[in-house]
């Protein structure tokens, strides 16, 4: 038996959105149901480094298909400075859950943005007016491409309105989408005005109002990742229809961390899980609702679910080098 290496080219080219999507919303069944494990994810603090590192194990078995793995990710803020290296960087171990054979070892990095993306989508196919055709996006760094391309996949969009504190940032988004969509840049409330907002920045200050939202639009909160962090204002949290990833995650490290831990939103704030509404515990939605938000903080089974698409594609795109790493 060999493993295979899958580096970052190979992760883009087999993890197509129209598979990715399904993977991750079975991966979020399959949690909804009690057919996955999650450990909590672990961090190892660094402060003489200014760095952390964090493991997120997670198997699920979406009845077709089941899978196991292990993403072990940084956050090194001074890397690009002192070392010309992302901030952030991960590998994934891609497993056999029957025997245990390491199948896989692929670049986490790519595989990280593709899912987000994916989840953003899942949430987006159930949240979103059906008539979607504006996507509007806060904060052009990488994030945001994966973004758009999800979220086109599950709704006919036209019409892309970015909005980012750097210019080069949004011209380089534009220019890499203009023949594509029609794209332009605007301001915050511009973008939050489309049909579907997406928003991926780092920010610890609120910087989308309740005012800066149409009545109708479904926002993808994905840059809260860890406390303190926080977009959306109270009031837009607290007037919308919350759908969150996983209480305990978003809770301590996502979008509703702040004014949860304040005591400003509270449980009966919360519709429900984004596995509630793929396996119809819940309604999506409906004809009432106004404003709708999915707080994402991003989980394991979505990185096994995704390095079971990176691998099962791997041959029809032949990438990849296999290799005897155990010597059996």
């Amino acid at each position: 038996m060999e493993t295979l290496l899958l580096n970052k080219d190979d992760v883009a080219e087999n993890v197509q959105m129209a598979d990715l999507i399904p993977a991750v919303e079975d991966a979020f069944a399959a949690y909804e149901n009690g057919d996955a494990q999650m450990p909590s994810k672990s961090y190892i603090d660094l402060p003489q480094y200014n760095g952390d590192f964090r493991s997120m194990p997670a198997y699920l078995d979406a009845g077709e298909w089941d899978a196991a793995g292990i993403k072990w990710v940084n956050v090194h803020p001074d890397n690009p400075d002192r070392y010309d290296l992302p901030t952030v960087m991960g590998t994934m171990v891609y497993s056999d859950p029957e025997n245990a054979y390491p199948l896989a070892i692929m670049d986490g990095t790519e595989l990280t943005m593709q899912r987000t993306g994916a989840a953003a989508a899942v949430a987006t196919d159930y949240l979103a007016i059906e008539d979607a055709s504006s996507f509007g996006v806060i904060g052009a760094g990488v994030q945001s491409y994966t973004q758009l391309e999800a979220i086109s996949t599950v709704r006919d969009i036209e019409e892309v309105v970015v909005s980012d504190v750097s210019e080069d940032a949004v011209r380089a988004f534009v220019e890499h989408f203009e023949d594509r969509f029609d794209v332009r840049e605007g301001s915050i409330s511009d973008a939050g005005h489309c049909d579907v907002l997406s928003t991926v920045t780092p920010v610890e200050d609120p910087i989308v109002s309740r005012e800066d939202v149409a009545d109708h639009t479904h926002v993808n909160a994905m840059g809260a990742d860890a406390e303190g962090k926080h977009e959306l204002a109270d009031q837009l949290l607290l007037d919308c229809k919350l759908v969150i990833d996983d209480h305990a995650q978003t809770t301590h490290s996502g979008e509703i961390n702040v004014p949860y831990n304040a005591g400003v939103l509270d449980d009966d704030d919360i519709y429900g899980q984004v596995g509630e509404l793929v396996t119809g515990r819940k309604d999506g939605r409906t004809p009432d609702d106004g404003v709708t938000v999915f707080d994402s903080t991003g989980l394991a089974i979505q990185d096994v679910a995704a390095a079971h698409v990176a691998y099962e594609h791997a041959d029809e795109h032949d990438n990849g080098y296999a290799f005897d790493l155990l010597g059996v």
